[in-house]
């Protein structure tokens, strides 16, 4: 089948870590080579779609316009701008999720925030979860970036946002409203900026849980590549079969 558009992952599908998936490259390319519709779909909050454009091109040799690459941040923002709240959060992530929220015009307020936003940090203190609880209990709106639980490296998989936002949840007794894939959320404006139906797109990871449920849970069809977190073992056992399943992106004709 034809699609037109793509929503690609980039983690353990276009590179792993800080290694290249070379197939991934000659994936984009061929988008490229016949001007097919991609949006670069992450839950990554680390960095702003300008550093991952920039880090695509420097390390990969990918060359895409960062309005190309749709974070998890930026559809958090979208998300809390579409609430009638006073524009104040408390941020638990790093500089790509924090500067980005600053920049949309929210003042950063510990004690009663209208938002609390969590996301990875890698730098992570007890002191800032325990800040992030207090305002959560103090009638704060809980925003879980992505419920990524590993992210996957080189050196195997580390704790992802998902973790830091699990300790959050356990602490407070509260659900946080996830932002990121599989929610709705991101998919609804990516699909958006894409341009297409859930229809005429096809979401491409390596990741079920977050991926692959993120086109099954939002009518999208979907491609799971075996190259990141969800290993060959356990597709036989997934509850609701990919579209499609690939050891690699050589493998799928545009």
């Amino acid at each position: 089948m034809r699609y037109k558009g793509y929503l690609i992952d980039l983690d353990g599908t276009i590179y792993l870590g800080k290694e290249p998936i070379s197939a991934g490259k000659r994936f984009i390319e061929r988008l490229q080579a016949t001007n097919t519709p991609f949006l670069f779909v992450t839950n990554n909050t680390t960095k702003t779609p300008e550093t991952v454009a920039a880090r695509l091109a420097n390390e990969f040799d990918i060359h895409v316009a960062s309005d190309l690459v749709y974070t998890a941040t930026l559809a958090t923002i979208d998300f809390m701008n579409e609430q009638d709240k006073p524009k104040t959060a408390y941020v638990i992530g790093e500089s790509g999720l924090k500067e980005a929220i600053i920049k949309a015009g929210y003042a950063i307020e510990e004690k009663t925030p209208s938002f609390v936003v969590v996301g990875l940090d890698a730098q992570v203190t007890y002191a800032q979860l325990a800040t992030a609880v207090l305002a959560i209990q103090n009638g704060a709106v809980f925003i879980g970036t992505n419920p990524d639980k590993n992210i996957p490296t080189e050196q195997g998989l580390m704790p992802g946002a998902g973790a830091l936002i699990s300790f959050v949840e356990t602490a407070t007794q509260t659900k946080p409203i996830f932002i990121g894939k599989p929610e709705a959320i991101i998919m609804e404006k990516a699909l958006a900026r894409l341009g297409c139906l859930p229809s005429e797109a096809l979401m491409v990871g390596d990741n079920y849980e977050t991926d692959i449920r993120a086109g099954l849970d939002n009518g999208v069809d979907t491609l799971l590549v075996l190259s990141g977190f969800t290993p060959k073992a356990a597709v036989p056992t997934l509850p609701l079969a990919p579209t499609y399943v690939m050891d690699s992106l050589d493998e799928w004709n545009v």
